[in-house]
């Protein structure tokens, strides 16, 4: 059998393992551990070993569970609810002015968090009810909360750049940093659409009574101050390792600790707060792990089938296809998988195939993790599977029906369409604060 139908039948296996439900890091481990040694005997076996120690020794790695601790401090201390009060008072008197100012919540949870799931619980528990409550129209608004809450992955500390810089060996500080601007792209199309809908449409997203508009500065001025804190942890992450007083790993700590500081402060840090907070930050960080790991082992099996050449021929030799002709349709199977398979999942399948063959094609692979992660927020939100679709609607009231939430989400499709070919035709996007950072 030769070195391409293998590769084939590795792909089509795992595609199936995944589709019958089983764990992501154990389909793809058991597939890359069957077929190494089935190919190289008890040779194969050293290949998990080595992706073992090479992930082990990853420095940066050590910022993964201390941006997820981050991030559930945060939301578990209630911090981010305190933000919502302040950007209800001061934009309710917008038309839209709750829901533009949802997406500048999202826009914060998600550079404290790095996970569109933390933006999705807040955004659902905290705005989707106030803006019910104020008339605001139930497809507009789970719109907007999922459409905000896929920020997450873009806006830096993002946890899939971070997975992405590991399985594609590319700097995650350029990554964040390539981030930025696509994610403030994105998130003022999105209000760019509000205020233009709720102008056209005021019944959409009224604006608050008066009796709610009438609030004392000096209330406006405590509100103002307790919702800037979670501004302060957003610099101490960001801000100092971008002025270059901290490193990568630092600044995850120092995060860390000014988030554990701010919930001590305002009296919210219990036993059964932080307890909560360990037991989900160590969940999910072994799940991270245990994927990053089989996903290693895969990426070893694929290279060493010479599977990347043999998308290189079908691609360019075969079909003939341009280089931007490759991109695209890699951007395409991206939206394809998406509607079956989370993003990990996506990222641990193609990327041993797609990201040498984007190096060799001439293309950033900076910007690239920088596409690849607006395709997954596409992703998403797409049916059947779109994972934002089954949590708004686990989340969302019963007057809410799936069917407004599928219908919900195409505009917001639509401009993340228009985002992504932006940023496809514009690169410097998102190279142009990691090239004057990094020059």
């Amino acid at each position: 059998m030769s070195h391409e139908l293998i590769a084939l039948l590795m792909f089509s296996l795992l595609m199936l393992m995944l589709m019958t439900g089983q764990r992501v890091f154990g389909a793809i481990g058991f597939i890359a551990a069957i077929f190494s040694l089935c190919l190289w005997g008890d040779g194969g076996a050293e290949m998990p070993f080595n992706a073992s120690i090479a992930l082990l020794n990853w420095y940066p790695l050590l910022t993964l569970p201390l941006f997820i601790f981050m991030g559930y401090i945060l939301s578990e201390s209630g911090i981010a609810n305190d933000m919502y009060k302040m950007l209800h008072v001061w934009m309710g008197s917008l038309p839209g002015g709750l829901a533009i100012g949802t997406v500048v919540l999202m826009v914060a949870i998600s550079a404290m968090n790095g996970l569109s799931v933390a933006g999705m619980a807040i955004g659902s528990s905290i705005a989707l009810p106030e803006m019910l409550r104020r008339g605001y129209d139930k497809r507009m608004v789970t719109g907007v909360i999922q459409a905000g809450s896929s920020l997450g992955i873009m806006v830096p500390p993002s946890i899939v750049l971070v997975l992405y810089g590991m399985i594609a060996r590319q700097p995650v500080s350029q990554l964040w940093l390539a981030g930025v601007l696509p994610g403030l792209l994105l998130a003022a199309l999105f209000i760019v659409y509000i205020v233009v809908r709720c102008w056209l449409q005021p019944e959409l997203g009224p604006v608050l009574s008066a009796e709610e508009r009438n609030v004392g500065r000096s209330e406006k001025l405590r509100l103002l101050r307790a919702g800037l804190l979670p501004l302060v942890i957003i610099f101490s992450v960001t801000g100092l390792f971008m002025l270059g007083v901290t490193s990568l790993v630092e600044s995850s700590a120092v995060g860390a600790s000014a988030a554990l500081l701010a919930a001590w402060a305002k009296g919210r840090l219990t036993r059964k707060m932080l307890r909560d907070t360990l037991h989900l930050t160590l969940s999910v960080s072994c799940m991270f792990m245990w994927i990053i790991l089989a996903a290693m082992c895969f990426g070893a099996v694929f290279d060493g089938l010479g599977a990347v050449h043999a998308i290189a021929r079908l691609f360019l030799d075969e079909w003939g296809l341009s280089p931007w002709g490759v991109l695209i349709m890699m951007q395409v199977s991206y939206i394809i998988m998406g509607m079956f398979l989370d993003d990990t999942a996506m990222l641990v399948i193609v990327a041993p195939l797609y990201i040498p063959l984007i190096i060799s094609l001439g293309f950033n692979p900076v910007w690239y993790g920088v596409l690849y992660t607006v395709t997954c927020q596409i992703a998403y939100m797409t049916p059947p599977f779109g994972y934002n679709l089954f949590l708004m609607k686990a989340m969302a009231p019963k007057e809410v029906t799936l069917v407004d939430i599928y219908s919900s989400i195409v505009p917001f499709v639509a401009i993340m369409v228009v985002g992504l070919a932006i940023i496809m035709a514009f690169p410097q996007i998102a190279l142009y604060l990691p090239t004057a950072y990094f020059q």
